[in-house]
């Protein structure tokens, strides 16, 4: 039998877990210990759009649905079924971007590429470019590998752009990849074409991959917003989407990356897919849906862009009605970054716990995301029916009358 002084002795974790932080789901914790007391918690933590009553298209669903009944449920390529691939380079083309579909990559949502494309390209020690804010699972990728994010600013003041003086001074011997994250979550800004040069040209002048985040291309209100490689086709880029946001399927895990056609890509694209054979495939019977999605109806996509502008445009009018509250208005996506002035002391963790257990509002602190405590950051979803955002903020505003004034 084991003596108890064994059975006292904690396993211990790899030092890495300690280096690994998710915030968006971190929190979920002190909403559930929330729940647990009889408290209604309003979660505003996770683009979901499921989650608040928007609904896969049809055909896509359809799509699916025959893929299981023909018997697709086995293990698949590890880069994806041809169609899927085929349809993905055909979409890219569409949009002014020529690639094979040798160079694309079906992967288990966007949170996969990440992976997959930081793995490739970071060596421990190396260094990325990451904006701040910027979407967590940078970090938290970079953390498992153990390279170092180098945060570049972006301005709430020039509507969250980048901070070019800034991003410029960063770049080290050890400088790998410049992550561009555009339509950008978590501010909902949309680059300007002579920014999104201006970083292209940067990346150029210092041999880094660009790793572009275009999830949210679909979802600009004022219409899909251009693929970066549409400036340069010869720059080395990787271009990451997926089913999740703009068709409306989050749970399928399904994505894609797209390697640029440059030849000095050629050796990622070996590496990528050499790791992407560690894990298989992504999920079998959703990679139907990709050609579904990309050739098919996608009128819903205007009608989704309609509800996330009015979305936005209540949340930043409500928000900026606060007193010691801004927030830049978004332009794309379903996410607000406001900023509260906070008392000397306080952080922005400690403003949104005490929303949360004064109220009920689950929102995410501006500290997860790469900003600094002190600037009273914090992430809104606003995919919420109209009238429910309404009543939202009025519970913030009147939360944050009391806070400031104690």
């Amino acid at each position: 039998m084991p003596t108890s002084s064994r059975l006292a002795q904690p396993i211990p974790v790899a030092a890495r877990v300690d280096r690994f932080s998710y915030a968006i789901r971190n929190i979920v914790g002190a909403a559930q210990a929330l729940e647990a007391r009889g408290t209604r918690v309003r979660y505003l933590n996770i683009g979901d759009p499921v989650a608040f009553g928007f609904q896969t298209p049809p055909h896509l669903i359809e799509a699916v649905t025959r893929a299981i009944r023909d018997g697709h449920n086995g293990y698949l390529p590890s880069a994806g079924i041809q169609e899927a691939r085929e349809a993905v380079a055909a979409d890219y083309a569409a949009c002014g971007v020529g690639v094979s579909p040798d160079r694309v990559l079906i992967t288990t949502g966007t949170s996969e590429g990440i992976d997959l494309a930081l793995n490739a390209l970071a060596d421990e020690g190396d260094e990325v470019l990451v904006p701040s804010p910027t979407y967590p699972l940078y970090t938290a990728v970079l953390a498992t590998i153990n390279a170092r994010p180098r945060y570049y600013r972006t301005d709430p003041n020039r509507d969250w752009l980048p901070d070019l003086d800034h991003l410029r001074s960063l770049v080290t011997p050890r400088t790998r990849v410049l992550v561009v994250i555009d339509p950008n979550n978590p501010t909902g800004a949309v680059y300007p074409t002579a920014v999104r040069r201006a970083l292209v040209e940067f990346a150029e002048r210092h041999g880094l991959t660009i790793l572009a985040d275009e999830v949210y291309a679909d979802t600009a209100f004022d219409g899909p917003a251009p693929l970066l490689a549409t400036l340069d086709q010869d720059a080395p880029i990787i271009s990451l989407s997926s089913l999740s946001k703009a068709y409306l399927a989050p749970g399928w895990r399904t994505g894609w990356m797209v390697v640029g056609a440059t030849p000095r890509l050629d050796n990622v694209v070996a590496a990528v897919k050499k790791l992407a054979d560690g894990r298989l495939c992504s999920p079998a019977p959703m990679q139907y849906a990709v050609v579904a999605a990309l050739t098919g109806d996608r009128s819903h996509q205007a009608r989704f862009r309609r509800a996330l502008a009015e979305r936005a445009q209540i949340t930043a009018d409500a928000l900026n009605a606060i007193p010691g509250m801004r927030c830049v208005r978004p332009r794309a996506a379903f996410y607000a970054m406001p900023a509260v002035s906070l008392p000397p002391g306080r952080t922005d963790e400690d403003y949104v716990l005490a929303l949360l257990r004064a109220t009920g509002i689950l929102c995410v602190y501006g500290s997860g995301f790469g900003m600094r405590p002190e600037e009273g950051t914090f992430r809104i979803v606003f995919l919420a029916d109209p009238g429910e955002l309404r009543t939202i903020y009025a519970d913030i505003a009147a939360f944050t009358r009391d806070y400031l004034a104690r």
